[in-house]
């Protein structure tokens, strides 16, 4: 079964809210399973836009991914970042050649 997969690009505009919205998804994130890929490193933007920070989350599957994101716990967590940040974040499933 392939893996499901948060991608995000966020423009974060308080880091010190921020560094509460991390805190706060953490509940989620532990609840439902989730691993960070990418937690905002360094990156270099080859072609077309992105925003200045890109996160890639993977869940054991896509349903799971899904999940995740609906939840109470993530939900809350979601209400702090969006006082603070713009982003763009798909949910979407691995690829399971």
């Amino acid at each position: 079964m392939p893996k499901g997969y948060w991608i995000a690009h966020v423009d974060i505009h308080n880091n010190e809210t921020y560094a509460k919205y991390r805190e706060a998804n953490a509940l989620a994130f532990d609840k439902f399973g989730a691993r960070f890929i990418v937690r905002g490193g360094e990156q270099i933007i080859e072609e077309g836009h992105s925003k200045p920070r890109t996160v890639v989350i993977e869940f054991d599957d896509f349903e799971t991914a899904k999940k995740c994101y609906e939840s109470e716990e993530y939900q809350n967590a979601k209400k702090i970042r969006d006082t603070v940040s713009n982003g763009d974040m798909v949910i979407v499933e691995g690829y399971d050649g």
